[in-house]
Formats: C-alpha cells, sequence, structure tokens
C-alpha cells in the first residue's frame, strides 16, 4: 500500500521509519518531512495544516492510507479532509480531535465518562484564575486550554508564577495537583475497538533530576518494570473505553491513536492528560519495541478492523532528546550536526533539522532523539548515552537521567 505521513517531527521520523520496514508499505511518502525522514520516504512541501494541501497531495499520490502525525493538523480537520476525499485516515476528526484542542472539552468528556482525573476549574478571568488557585492550593497546576506543543503547562509552588502563566493564556484550566509517577499508555482506537501499546514514562522537565521548565519531553523508555500488575487493563478499563464511548455518543467515533497520560496516584491511576496523536518522544521508544507491522495496525484503525493486540518485543528501548541552545525558550537554530552514524545497538531519530548543502543543521527545540535498545533497561541506555557521545552540536543539551 502507499502510505503518506504528515509532520515533520521525531515522532514522524520514527512512525516512517516503522512504515519502511513493513513489506505491506510499497510506497511511502512524507510532508513536509525533515533531513532524517527523507532518507526513508520521499518528501513533499506542503502546509501540514491546510487540510485541502493535504488532501490534494494524497490524491495526487494515489495514497491508500494518511497518517496524520501531529495534534494541529488534526485539530484544523485534515483527517476529515482526507476521508472526505475518500482516502482511509489514521488520526481523528477535527471535532473529536478537541480532547487534546481543548482542556476544558476533555475534562468534560471525563466527567460525562466518570474517568479518574483531577478535579479542576476553566477559567476566562484573572479573577476566575485567582480563585481556583485558592481553591486548589499549592503545587499549583496551570493549563493552556489551547495546543501548546506540550509547553503550555506550569507547575509551581509560586502562586504569582501560576497567576502570570493565567494572564498569558486566553483561556486555562486550573487544576488539582496529581501525585505520583507519570506514566503514558497510547491505545490504537477504530472507532469502537481499542487495543493498548506498551506503557513508557516520558520526562518532561529540561533537566536533571525534574528540575526547570516543562517542554515537549526530553527523553522516555519503555517497558516499565515497576508498573503496578494490571495497569494497562484498569486503564483501558476505566479510562480508555469509557471515553471512546462518550465520543460516540456525541457523534464523534474516534479513530487513531488515544495517548493517556496517567499520574499513578495514592488513590489509584488518575488521567493528567489526553493527546489525539502519538506523544513524542514516546513514540520513538514504543515503535522501536513492535513487533507487529505498523502499516497493517494503523490501517485496521483508520477502517474499522481492528483486531488482535500488538506484539512486543523482548528487552527495553530508551530515547535520549538533544536539544538546541536556549531551548525551551528561544531555540537557537542553524547549527550544524554531526556523528549521527547508527552504532550496533543505537540509532537517532531527526525532530527539528534540515539539510543544508551536505550538511545537516539544527531547526527546532527538540533536534534529535537517540534510542537505544538492549536486553534490559540498563543496557538499553549504556547504549543510547554512547551515541549521544558522539553527536556533535554547538550549544546543544541533554538529560543525563533519563531512565535511571
Amino acid at each position: 500500500m502507499r502510505v503518506l505521513v504528515i509532520g515533520s517531527g521525531g515522532r514522524e521520523h520514527a512512525l516512517c521509519r516503522s512504515l519502511k520496514l513493513d513489506p505491506q508499505v510499497s510506497e511511502l511518502h512524507c510532508a513536509p518531512g525533515n533531513a532524517g525522514i527523507e532518507e526513508v520516504a520521499t518528501v513533499h512541501p506542503v502546509d501540514p495544516v491546510d487540510p485541502g494541501q493535504v488532501a490534494e497531495l494524497a490524491g495526487r499520490l494515489r495514497a491508500d492510507l494518511v497518517v496524520v502525525g501531529p495534534e494541529a493538523p488534526l485539530v484544523a480537520g485534515v483527517a476529515d479532509a482526507v476521508r472526505d476525499a475518500g482516502i482511509a485516515c489514521f488520526g481523528p476528526s477535527g471535532e473529536a480531535a478537541m480532547i487534546e484542542g481543548s482542556k476544558a472539552f476533555a475534562k468534560e468528556i471525563m466527567k460525562a465518562a466518570d474517568v479518574p482525573t483531577a478535579r479542576a476549574r476553566a477559567c476566562v478571568t484573572e479573577e476566575e484564575a485567582a480563585a481556583a488557585l485558592d481553591e486548589f492550593g499549592a503545587p499549583y497546576v496551570v493549563k493552556d486550554d489551547g495546543l501548546a506543543a506540550g509547553k503550555g503547562v506550569v507547575v509551581t509552588e509560586d502562586r504569582e508564577q501560576a497567576l502570570t502563566h493565567a494572564r498569558a493564556c486566553e483561556r486555562v484550566v486550573i487544576e488539582e495537583f496529581l501525585d505520583g509517577p507519570e506514566v503514558s499508555l497510547f491505545a490504537l482506537c477504530d472507532g469502537s475497538t481499542a487495543v493498548p501499546l506498551q506503557l513508557a514514562q516520558d520526562f518532561k522537565r529540561v533537566h536533571d533530576g525534574g528540575e526547570g521548565p516543562n517542554t515537549g519531553g526530553m527523553g522516555a523508555y519503555t517497558p516499565l518494570p515497576w508498573a503496578p500488575e494490571g495497569l494497562t487493563d484498569q486503564v483501558m478499563r476505566e479510562v480508555v473505553h469509557p471515553t471512546m464511548a462518550e465520543l460516540s455518543r456525541r457523534g464523534l467515533p474516534y479513530q487513531g491513536v488515544l495517548y493517556v497520560g496517567l499520574a499513578l496516584t495514592a488513590k489509584g491511576p488518575k488521567v493528567v492528560e489526553f493527546n489525539a496523536r502519538f506523544g513524542d518522544p514516546e513514540t520513538q521508544v514504543l515503535l522501536d519495541r513492535l513487533e507487529t507491522p505498523l502499516g497493517g495496525l494503523l490501517m485496521a484503525c483508520a477502517t474499522g478492523e481492528l483486531g488482535l493486540d500488538p506484539v512486543f518485543k523482548e528487552g527495553s528501548a530508551v530515547g535520549v532528546v538533544i536539544a538546541a541552545e536556549n531551548y525551551p525558550d528561544a531555540p537557537v537554530k542553524g547549527d550544524v550536526i554531526t556523528g549521527l552514524e547508527p552504532t550496533e545497538h543505537a540509532y537517532v531519530i531527526h525532530a527539528g533539522t534540515k539539510r543544508v548543502g551536505d550538511q545537516v543543521v539544527s531547526n527546532g527545540g527538540r533536534v534529535l532523539t537517540v534510542v537505544g535498545s538492549g536486553a534490559d533497561q540498563e543496557s538499553a541506555r549504556r547504549h543510547a548515552y554512547d551515541l549521544v557521545a558522539k553527536i556533535e552540536m554547538r550549544g546543544s543539551h541533554y538529560r543525563t537521567d533519563i531512565a535511571r
């Protein structure tokens, strides 16, 4: 089958890398792509948030399946335009994607579906925000209601900092702090059926030890040997299936991947957030371990024919993000990157990169993810960091404690 992937980040490079290995995939295209993606797929210049442009390209390529990677195109209705053109699409409709596009909508769905989550208030005015901060107390959790590329959340003990973030947003959701380790579960959905992928853990703060501001994610690993037994089944039963049922009840059948960010609190798992797409950088490590061919899985979701649970390889994968100077504030672009050659047990996934002549240069905040694999978590971690040490990019930084 001919597959078109939409996006230009690490998630899309990981998707393309896995799709390239699927014998069912005869042609692989990506728009707009990056320097790494162009090594495994034919790239095309297109505005990924323009539904008309994407649908036109898919038709011109005679694509059998379109896979929409990022959240912004989904919320913009790209999946709707592709389906209207008669082409199978992996990704929820624009209305269903509001499960990520609006934190307030997600809370409304969770309340209606009786999904365990933090108590919250949607606030528009500064007075409302101040009252909500006082109601829930510190640590304060303030979330931009709309899309913010994973950086719209402030968690702080400083009330003034929390209020400043609220002022900077058009609308915010303020909620109680959920204590406990966070884990990520991705569920593949075909509109009526859902199956889980392996659990993974993401590291959101920019510096070692969970210090510094939130980012889109500085690293991840899978599986989680410490996760409570039966956690995946519990989350599917208490979160994923009720959420899908509530969306269907509203005429919004969910097709694509539902990302469930969880906090394992003393009172059980509670939802921190939903995403309407594969998370980054968890996707990089999950797809490294996935044994089931990816193309068939995604097509089954897009056509309502999802069957058996995906199969994963034994062993572990660890991903370490290398970020540009000044990320996450105002990342510096244009720095030359060297040392990208894979080793026996590790390789590089491109995110914010582009090719200038015969050189690869930085073109975003999170520039690369180095994925290492091994028989266990420690060996996978060692393989990842051995390759990280060989990569050179002026001003770059990364966490040294991923999967420790």
